[in-house]
């Protein structure tokens, strides 16, 4: 009953579109298994090859015959398993995106040679043929194939029957990152067979997610640093695709260069002077370019920011020459497509001399399991957690049934912010106020719980794994840093910080037990 209740709260907040679509293509797959009908593997194609900026280099996931994908590697030795599954699906998408073809030191015959392995294998690829590893292999073939000057009608034909696959399943019902993530590969697609139906279909869904998935600020809607850093990588690409190769003269590239001008302003509001970026949501260290990456491709493609001020992603940035702050006092992303968010409403990390102090605990998975459950949880953030319930209902991985929403926020500029989630209020008539207070060399935060019965509360304050705290009565010590608890009993406990897929490292955090009211006061 209760995980029928948790799906009918994740359902409504479902677009129609997505729902029309996970019906229709549950209908259409069915229909066509019972008629035997396959896509074509090869279809006849002419290809040019493309010109563009040098765009960045992958990292280096492949060395001899050992593929190395989220932390975790597997040497194939002769034979390359394109389903292999026993380090989880998202391990088998990484291999069939063919990143690896774009890392500095692949040669020609080898990427060459895998693609080849792949066509021949093509009819039995299960996980690989599904439209987002298709829109990410598409791409990085293209690149790969145009940087090297190969023209093999095999792989052209093979390419271009893989594209009409996704043209056939774009993922309407998943829309988001997904959908234009498909959009920008069928731009790929476009230039390198001329297509005008490729054209069309990526300039509408381009044009139309850019203004829906950009917001005013220049944040990516689903609120993780790190795919705001791929799709700002992807916007930059194709930026570059339509100015070096003159087929299309129209508006899209304008489009293309105003969304990436505020994206590249949001992300340097959000990261950390030593280059670092908030693991805020599903976000974690060595999956995307980095900022200072990204800031040189645009210079090189004369892309230059648009200053914004951090606004509608819910995001705020506090620095000093002593420290930097990153809060969370935004909702917890799009209703219709949360699967990236975590129940995290007024979390923040904090760095002291460019340092990481306070941290949010990471991402090491995406398989369905406890501790990818525990990592979205309120317990796993820097705020407070009412009578052991999330605060956003985050279950199956990828769901949200009921959220927390930002009821009230006000800001005294350099001086306050304060707000009040309702993520309580229909389970225990309760309202969470959260107060930053700061200035040079002293951040307070005031925690009140709004109800009329006393219910236990807990603050998390989980600390980087190279920082180690001390309890000294009512004070907390580490390094040169006090903090001071008020109106609160607390204990230091220990927890696994997640900066990379699959990495735990054993670290500390303080918890402090309240009911009404508590203050944290942090002396810098």
């Amino acid at each position: 009953m209760d995980k029928l209740f948790k799906l009918f709260h994740t359902v409504r907040y479902l677009k129609m579109i997505q729902i029309y679509y996970r019906l229709y293509y549950l209908f259409r797959r069915k229909l066509r298994q019972l008629r035997g009908y396959t896509y074509p593997v090869t279809i006849s194609s002419d290809s040019t090859l493309l010109l563009s900026n040098p765009s960045l280099f992958s990292l280096n996931s492949l060395k001899e015959s050992e593929f190395t994908f989220l932390n975790i590697s597997h040497d194939f030795d002769e034979k390359v398993d394109w389903n292999y599954a026993a380090h989880g699906k998202l391990w088998t998408y990484n291999l069939t995106y063919f990143d690896f073809l774009n890392q500095k030191d692949i040669s020609q015959e080898r990427g060459q040679g895998l693609i080849d392995d792949f066509i021949k294998e093509i009819r039995v690829i299960k996980d690989g043929m599904e439209p987002y590893p298709i829109s990410l292999r598409g791409i990085n073939w293209i690149k790969f194939l145009s940087r090297h000057k190969i023209k093999d009608q095999r792989i052209d034909d093979s390419l271009y029957a893989q594209y009409k696959v996704l043209m056939d399943n774009l993922e309407y019902h998943l829309l988001g990152n997904h959908l234009l993530e498909n959009a920008f590969s069928l731009l790929y697609g476009a230039y390198y067979f001329k297509d005008e139906s490729f054209y069309t279909k990526a300039k509408v869904i381009i044009t139309a997610e850019l203004s829906e998935q950009i917001l005013d600020d220049g944040a990516h809607f689903e609120l993780s640093p790190m795919y705001h850093q791929i799709m700002l990588f992807r916007v930059l690409d194709c930026i570059g695709l339509a100015k070096e190769n003159h087929w299309k003269d129209d508006e899209l590239l304008a489009v293309l260069r105003e969304k990436a001008s505020v994206m590249l302003a949001w992300l340097n509001n959000m990261t950390f002077k030593e280059g670092q970026i908030p693991l805020f949501n599903d976000s974690a260290n060595a999956i995307a370019p980095t900022t200072h990456e990204l800031n040189k491709y645009a210079k090189d493609l004369q892309v230059k920011e648009r200053p914004t001020r951090l606004s509608s992603s819910g995001y705020r940035t506090i620095k000093s020459l002593q420290y930097e702050m990153m809060i969370d006092v935004g909702n917890i992303g799009p209703d219709y497509i949360p699967g990236h968010a975590h129940s995290d409403t007024f979390n923040f990390e904090l760095y002291y001399r460019g340092r990481p102090i306070i941290v949010d605990t990471g991402l090491s998975t995406y398989e369905k399991n406890k501790r990818r459950t525990l990592e979205r949880s309120t317990a796993s953030h820097n705020t407070v957690e009412v009578a052991n319930l999330d605060q956003s209902e985050v279950w199956g991985g990828f769901r949200v049934a009921r959220r927390a929403y930002i009821t009230t926020l006000s800001e005294d500029e350099n001086k306050s912010i304060e707000a009040i989630h309702n993520g309580y209020k229909k389970r225990l008539d309760v309202l969470h106020q959260r107060r930053f207070m700061y200035d040079t060399h002293q951040i307070v935060i005031v925690d009140s719980i709004i109800t009329d019965e006393t219910l236990p509360a807990i603050a998390r304050l989980h600390f980087h794994p190279d920082v180690h705290p001390d309890i000294e009565g009512d004070l907390i010590r580490c390094d040169d840093i006090v903090i001071k608890v008020t109106n609160a009993t607390f204990e230091i406990k220990q927890y696994q910080y997640a900066p990379r897929f699959n990495t735990l490292e054993d670290a500390k955090v303080v918890e402090m037990t309240f009911s009404e009211q508590m203050e944290i006061e942090i002396l810098l």
